[in-house]
């Protein structure tokens, strides 16, 4: 009996070690609600549009390479509403600081790809629902892939890079932030 007893005990620690192991995203600007920071400029907004500070931790071993995605389901599109776009981040990058979804910062890490948003264009576009309209959950999720390179470039479509991270993807962790206005 305390031979079954010790094995169930080791089981459960073996397990929940793993689990607590699990690749996990964080941000210290994000939680339940977003800020005005991370709010579009534009469309009726008036936010500061500075992607948040992300870092991940508990990658697969044979992960080469990272993107980064954030999407608004509850857009009224019919197709949801991609705000960022971001991939070929190098597998020894661990995080994004705030403010790496402006171009122009320079932020980025060195090779990695910043594609178009529905916004039309190129780099973090930040939340800008509908005034009146419930509140929209935004999903930044990390992408663990299993390629160098996705393939693709900056002008290519979020659904063009979606077909190819869908392809490539050995694991993904995700946070939600909601907003209205």
């Amino acid at each position: 009996m305390k031979k079954i007893l010790l094995l169930v005990v080791a089981i459960t620690f073996m397990a929940s070690s793993s689990y607590a192991q699990g690749f996990t995203l964080k941000s210290t600007d994000i939680g339940g609600q977003l800020s005005q920071n991370q709010v579009f400029s534009g469309f009726g907004c008036e936010g500061k549009n500075i992607s948040p500070e992300l870092n991940w931790q508990n990658a697969p071993k044979s992960t080469k390479s990272y993107a980064i995605t954030v999407y608004d389901p509850d857009a009224p599109t019919g197709s949801g509403w991609w705000h960022w776009v971001v991939f070929d981040i190098p597998s020894n990058i661990t995080n994004l600081k705030a403010g790496a979804g402006n171009l122009q910062n320079s932020l980025a890490p060195e090779g990695s790809i910043q594609s178009i948003t529905d916004y039309g264009r190129t780099g973090y576009g930040g939340a800008c629902p509908p005034s009146g309209d419930k509140p929209h959950r935004y999903i930044f999720t990390v992408y663990a892939l299993n390629i160098e390179k996705l393939g693709v470039n900056a002008k290519s479509s979020p659904a063009m890079v979606g077909f190819f991270l869908n392809q490539h993807t050995i694991a993904k962790a995700s946070l939600i932030s909601y907003y209205s206005r």
